[in-house]
């Protein structure tokens, strides 16, 4: 099939790619919640444990707060959902003020609050169902299956 470079062509080609950040991003179960904290050795907050993912698996540098990063990315709906995907809650009053990864049947991976680790929950909840307030996500341009970034590459040739 004959490349026509078209948007729903990219996004195709960027899947595997967010597939390998949602494996990642549930390496980080059980990492410890910490208010600013954007490492896995130190514990994360929701939005360090967004940055981190994609920065260590697609070398890409988001905002680091929750709300920059919604304004960095695009708006889907949520019946485009797909695996690495970033899902937004209003958990504080406004907008945009926690955010996940999607990883596929109606859940997520996030780094919920203080005193709480990394962990899946479903979108389903009442909680995150009354609470949810966009999905969008992250373009990716000029990255396929056969051009994985930096990081990825240099992570895949370890594991071997």
């Amino acid at each position: 099939m004959a490349s026509d470079g078209s948007v729903a062509e990219d996004a195709e080609l960027e899947r595997p790619l967010h597939s390998s950040l949602v494996v990642h991003a549930l390496g980080f179960l059980g990492v410890p919640f910490r208010l600013g904290g954007d490492s896995a050795e130190e514990g994360f907050d929701c939005s360090g444990f967004v940055q981190a993912a994609f920065r260590q698996v697609m070398g890409l540098q988001l905002p680091r707060i929750a709300r920059d990063q919604a304004r960095a990315t695009e708006s889907i709906e949520r019946s485009e959902l797909a695996p690495g995907d970033l899902v937004f809650f209003n958990t504080l009053g406004r907008r945009y003020s926690h955010v996940g990864i999607y990883i596929g049947g109606d859940r997520f991976v996030h780094s919920p609050r203080s005193g709480a680790r990394v962990r899946i929950e479903s979108m389903g909840l009442r909680y995150w169902a009354t609470r949810f307030n966009g999905a969008r996500r992250v373009q990716v341009a000029g990255l396929t299956t056969r051009t994985p970034p930096a990081p990825m590459q240099a992570e895949l040739l370890t594991q071997r």
